[in-house]
C-alpha cells in the first residue's frame, strides 16, 4: 500500500503571505497546494491530502470538524502550522489526531522538509515533544497499560524516536543504549507489529501512537 498524500490543503486565511507560503511550498515540493478557509474545507470531498491547519486562524469546532471529515475519508492526515512552542502543541496531539507540527520559529526550509516527510506518510514533531508525549502515554495508563501488540516499553520508547526521524545511533544517543541494542529492539519491533522497513514501521506508528486519547485519554 502506498502512503503517499498527493497534496496539501493550508487551512487559513487567504493574504499576501499566505499566498507566498503557499507558491513556496508548492515549488520546493512539487504538489498541489491550496488554500481554503475552514468553511471550504468542510465542504470539500477531501482524499489523499495532508490538511495543514493555521492554528493563528482555526477554533476548536473547525478542529472537530476537520478530524471527523478526516476520520471519514481516504488518506488524509492533519497537521497544524504556527504552534507557539511544545507547550501549545501537546495540547492538540492529545485532542486530535495529528501527525505533525510546525512552530512559528521554523524556517521555511524546516517546513518543507516536514512536509515532504508527512506527505511521504510519515511523522514531524521535536523530539522534546515526542519524549513529553510518551510521558504522559505512560502516566495516564500507568499500572493498567499494555502497549500495543506486545511491545515493552522500552520497544515503545525506539518506535516512538524512529517516528521522529531519529537514526539508530541518534537513538542509542537518547535513550542511553548501544548501537547493537537498538538494531535487537528494532528487529523485535518490526516482528511484533509485522513491518519489514523504517517506513512501514513509521507509518504503523502514525496509525497506534499518534492520538493518544485513544490509549491515554484526554489528558490536557
Amino acid at each position: 500500500m502506498d502512503d503517499k498524500l498527493s497534496g496539501i490543503f493550508i487551512v487559513t486565511d487567504a493574504s499576501p503571505q499566505s499566498q507566498l507560503f503557499n507558491h513556496y511550498v508548492a515549488d520546493h515540493l512539487n504538489c498541489s497546494v491550496r488554500i481554503v478557509d475552514k468553511e471550504e474545507l468542510v465542504q470539500e470531498n477531501i482524499a489523499d491530502v495532508l490538511v495543514l491547519l493555521d492554528a493563528d486562524h482555526i477554533d476548536g469546532s473547525t478542529l472537530k470538524q476537520c478530524q471527523d471529515q478526516a476520520t471519514s475519508s481516504e488518506g488524509v492526515a492533519m497537521a497544524m502550522l504556527n504552534l507557539r512552542d511544545d507547550e501549545h502543541a501537546i495540547n492538540f496531539f492529545f485532542n486530535y489526531n495529528l501527525t505533525g507540527c510546525f512552530y512559528r520559529r521554523d524556517s521555511l526550509e524546516q517546513i518543507c522538509r516536514g512536509l515532504e516527510i508527512l506527505l511521504d506518510g510519515g511523522l514531524w514533531m521535536s523530539r522534546s515533544l515526542m519524549s513529553r508525549l510518551i510521558t504522559s502515554y505512560r502516566d495516564h495508563r500507568l499500572g493498567s497499560y499494555q502497549p500495543p501488540m506486545g511491545l515493552s516499553h522500552r520497544e515503545l520508547d525506539v518506535i516512538a524516536q524512529l517516528a521522529s526521524g531519529a537514526s539508530n545511533r541518534e537513538i542509542a544517543d537518547i535513550l542511553f543504549v548501544s548501537e547493537h541494542t537498538v538494531k535487537t529492539h528494532l528487529y523485535n519491533v518490526y516482528r511484533k507489529i509485522g513491518v519489514h522497513s523504517r517506513l512501514q514501521a513509521m507509518a504503523w506508528a502514525r496509525h497506534n501512537l499518534v492520538g493518544l486519547e485513544r490509549y491515554a485519554g484526554r489528558a490536557c
